[in-house]
């Protein structure tokens, strides 16, 4: 057998203990869950070990949703959702990048969701804008950032980056 199939197959093999034992030690998650009544379901973990709130946003819509040969319309749309909305018309990420959080989202087969860690005290930031854009993203829609974003999807799945 050459050596460095020998050498992958022993590394392979010591790394399986690692992982079952990482899995064990893993403690029980705490959490609430609440259901608003619009059906919007919350679920509150706290730790505050850090002065920092995470914000998850999912959704449970994806590329499953889409008609064969109509592809793509599930990560256009995640890209749209930070071209701004109707009371805060431009970029999303300016605002929470001011204050130092980080952005993104993501799209796969069966959901598309959206994360925000900012600091603790710009909580109310973060939520407000998940919910400005929930309820007013159309009226801020225009041509112009729909090609652009169109554009931006089209060069990921070149690049290989779109694979949900």
């Amino acid at each position: 057998m050459p050596r460095f199939t020998v050498v992958l197959c022993v590394l392979l093999a010591l790394s399986i203990p690692a992982a079952t034992a990482t899995a064990q030690d893993l403690p029980d998650l705490e959490f609430e869950k609440y259901v608003l009544d619009n059906g919007l379901q919350v679920i509150l973990h706290e730790d505050h070990s850090v002065p920092l709130v995470s914000v998850n946003i999912w959704y449970h819509v994806g590329s499953k949703n889409e008609k064969p040969g109509r592809t793509g319309f599930a990560h256009l749309f995640e890209h749209m959702m930070f071209q701004g909305s109707e009371n805060h018309d431009e970029d999303y990420f300016a605002p929470l990048q001011k204050i130092g959080g980080t952005i993104n989202g993501s799209t796969t087969e069966d959901r598309t969701n959206y994360w925000e860690n900012v600091p603790s005290d710009q909580l109310e930031l973060a939520l407000w804008l998940e919910a400005d854009r929930m309820g007013f993203l159309i009226p801020a829609m225009t041509q112009e950032r729909l090609d652009n974003q169109k554009d931006v999807v089209q060069n990921e799945k070149r690049q290989g980056e779109n694979q949900p």
